[in-house]
């Protein structure tokens, strides 16, 4: 299979404005395609998604994206640029897994796990997915689903709770796995917390062939929800979009995209031939 995995962040009609900042903010950076809908762009080399969605749903908690600095004036220069009109829900400084480290919500309500120590790919920018609530125990699980659906995919490392915490032996607290080539972490917490996965925050899903689709719509949605334009919502609440690669093409050629916007509305699974022919 050929895929091209990356997240989508959902917005209130901000997704230029939000893109254009990160875009100045993170070095490496580029926006690759802007649409009335969407905005694609770059961060450091990580493909992300804007989605001018409305209000209907919003980005939260449940979905972060850590990133590895790799030194302290990076990692400071990139906080206070964060923080400024967001929020902080830890604070930069030194903690047990890390010299320096803090959590930031943005002034659009994306969340960033900032690291100052660097990793050893060319993937600086990761998403992480928070299991909470009654889906606390549920990362082994899902991590096993995630890499038996993605090909050339393998557990990079696993860290289970300590046994004085109490909980079920081998509950994960972090884990981090690789899905053909992507680096995705996850994390549960012991805490309540009032948010949940949501299509605010979605990982895409970028396809080749119809093939290609057929078979992560199928093995994705299993014991889900599928939805309208090649959304599906998997069996922990993760949500997801199967598209072909050529949708951002149809989209942006002058002459086809309103065909393509109203047939690709009829749709749930999406068919390339028949956007195609439309």
């Amino acid at each position: 299979m050929n895929s091209s995995l990356y997240p989508c962040l959902w917005f209130d009609h901000q997704a230029e404005e939000a893109a254009d900042f990160y875009c100045s903010l993170f070095k490496n950076s580029k926006v690759l395609e802007k649409t009335q809908m969407v905005s694609r762009f770059e961060l450091n080399g990580t493909k992300f998604m804007g989605l001018n969605g409305g209000s209907k749903y919003q980005v939260n908690s449940a979905v972060s994206y850590f990133v590895h600095c790799g030194s302290e004036v990076e990692i400071y220069r990139i906080y206070d640029a964060l923080s400024k009109g967001g929020s902080v829900l830890m604070p930069l400084k030194t903690y047990d897994w890390s010299p320096k480290y803090a959590w930031v919500i943005d002034r659009y309500g994306v969340n960033w796990q900032l690291d100052v120590e660097d990793i050893n790919s060319s993937q600086k920018i990761v998403p992480c997915l928070l299991f909470t609530n009654g889906k606390r125990d549920l990362v082994k699980n899902a991590l096993a689903h995630y890499t038996g659906i993605f090909k050339n995919s393998r557990i990079l490392m696993e860290a289970p709770y300590p046994p004085e915490i109490g909980l079920p032996e081998g509950t994960l607290l972090f884990a981090q796995i690789k899905l053909d080539g992507f680096i995705l972490n996850a994390m549960s917490s012991t805490m309540e917390h009032d948010f949940d996965f949501s299509p605010g925050n979605s990982l895409v899903v970028e396809c080749e062939t119809q093939e290609e689709i057929d078979y992560y719509w199928t093995q994705l949605g299993k014991d889900g929800k599928f939805d309208r334009c090649g959304w599906l919502t998997d069996r922990f609440g993760v949500s997801w979009q199967i598209v072909p690669k050529i949708l951002g093409k149809l989209m942006t050629d002058p002459s086809k995209s309103q065909k393509v916007m109203a047939t690709l509305l009829t749709m749930e699974k999406i068919e390339i031939e028949t956007l195609l022919n439309s």
